[in-house]
């Protein structure tokens, strides 16, 4: 009896055991309602994770930005590289009291500053698909689970395989400056080169072949998937599509995931993981001089030769080519907009000026002078040979070093609001020096003469009538009064 009650109680354990680890196992690949979690300020690694998928590839939680803020993430574990984050107009700290929170909506926030960032949802659980997709699940009344939302239709910087990529979506690089996004029958790069309300420019272009299917604007817009066959498709109805853009791997079995990324350099570039790295295998822009930046503000970028500067005279090694004023945005009829020089060089072309747009015009003088006019226009090439002018109403960014000297390029260069208000205060305070010293000057050469007349003495003067006297008397007075008129003007 009692062997069989010892039996029984060692069943107990090992069932509750099971029950236990089986239990934590589950918690660690879904989130429930009623889930917090706070910054740990220990950890040494830039990420606390909370959940991870089944296969252990991905994980989300906690990624430290710069030291002291975070934001949310799905990174790939063996890599630890971001696959999706938070889109949040400020960052919290990582410390308390901020705070993580699942009430149906996954919530950061902290008490004084309110919330950060919430999905706005009224779900039962958070999951992490092997995909990497962060999904908020709901169950119904025989517990079928529906995806009410996903990190999917929320990408940053980067696609995964069988991402669906659609029309109302942007990939946007870390650094905000530029975004991958889609038209009509087409993919596009953009790039912010100015903050605020004005516009993205385009700089490179990938239109639908239609090789297999065509575009037929009727049937809605267009999307894209990266492919685990190595390609990156546009797709409009079904399963055919309508343009193929091929990876280096294409239609080779790679045994890790693939993603695709819009850099902070303006590229568009495909990777596969090997188990150990990632290997580049695809790029949109080949030539680096056909990047929007790539020799930064007034940068000339000469194909095999590396960078250097419109003004051929600063060096490029210093880091940049011209003022931080010449990075900003506003025109040039603004307060300080007016001041600014020119410069003009030969042996210019635009990196992508076949999506830009043009104007014919009959002389080199006749373009200049149409940008010299124009408040918003920071500069102009213009071809000799086929007569189009092209205006640039952005700050300047690199330019092409072409061997035809027959194209030239016209750029306004702001003087800065900082450099003229260290000019006329340098020049401000040489007047005052000046003045000073003169004055200085002026009131010891008189001292002098009264000193020198003093020391001659009633004897040694005569006036003008022959009648001795006080010599330096008269003198001094007029003197005198010529200084007091001189002091009422």
């Amino acid at each position: 009896m009692a062997q069989s009650q010892s039996q029984s109680q060692l069943l107990f354990v090992f069932a509750f055991c099971i029950a236990t680890s089986t239990a934590i196992a589950a918690t660690s690949q879904e989130l429930l309602r009623g889930f917090t979690a706070t910054p740990n300020p220990k950890i040494s690694t830039n990420f606390q994770q909370f959940l991870t998928d089944s296969s252990g590839n991905f994980s989300f939680g906690f990624l430290r930005v710069n030291t002291t803020l975070l934001s949310l993430a799905v990174i790939h574990l063996p890599s630890s590289e971001p696959i999706w984050t938070t889109n949040m107009t400020r960052l919290p700290r990582w410390s308390n009291p901020t705070q993580l929170i699942f009430n149906g909506s996954l919530v950061v926030s902290d008490p004084h500053s309110g919330v950060f960032w919430s999905t706005y949802t009224d779900g039962d659980r958070v999951f992490l698909s092997n995909s990497s997709n962060l999904q908020i699940q709901a169950f119904d009344g025989s517990n079928l689970q529906s995806v009410i939302w996903e990190s999917f239709d929320f990408p940053t910087d980067t696609l995964v395989e069988n991402q669906n990529f659609t029309s109302a979506m942007s990939l946007i690089s870390s650094n905000g400056l530029y975004s991958m996004r889609l038209g009509s029958d087409f993919i596009g790069l953009y790039a912010k080169f100015q903050s605020g309300s004005y516009p993205s420019k385009i700089y490179w272009k990938h239109k639908a072949l239609e090789a297999k299917a065509s575009v037929i604007p009727s049937e809605g817009p267009i999307y894209a998937v990266l492919k685990s066959d190595g390609f990156l498709g546009m797709y409009q109805n079904g399963s055919t599509p309508v343009d193929v853009q091929s990876f280096n791997s294409y239609q080779q079995p790679v045994s890790g995931v693939r993603r695709l990324r819009i850099e902070t350099d303006g590229n568009l570039r495909g990777y596969f993981w090997t188990g150990a790295s990632w290997i580049t295998d695809y790029e949109a822009i080949s030539d680096s001089c056909e990047l929007p930046s790539s020799c930064g503000s007034y940068g000339l970028c000469k194909p095999g030769n590396g960078c250097s500067c419109l003004d051929n005279q600063t060096d490029y090694n210093s880091g940049k080519c011209s003022s931080s004023e010449n990075q900003d945005s506003g025109d040039f009829c603004s307060v300080y907009g007016d001041k600014y020089t020119t410069l003009r060089r030969n042996g210019i072309e635009l990196p992508y000026k076949e999506l830009m747009g043009y104007q014919k015009m009959a002389s080199l003088e006749e373009c200049e002078g149409t940008c010299e006019e124009n408040c918003t226009c920071w500069g102009a090439v213009y071809s000799n040979s086929s007569g189009f002018c092209y205006m640039l109403d952005y700050p300047i960014q690199t330019l092409l070093s072409v061997g035809d000297e027959s194209k030239v390029g016209y750029f306004k260069v702001r003087e800065g609001v900082g450099k003229g208000k260290v000019n006329v205060g340098l020049g401000v305070g040489l007047g005052v020096l000046c003045g000073t010293l003169l004055v200085f000057g002026g009131v010891v050469g008189i001292w002098w003469c009264r000193f020198r007349k003093r020391k001659r003495g009633v004897s040694g003067y005569v006036d003008d009538d022959g009648v001795g006297g006080v010599g330096p008397y008269k003198d001094l007075g007029a003197a005198s009064f010529r200084s007091i008129e001189l002091s009422e003007r």
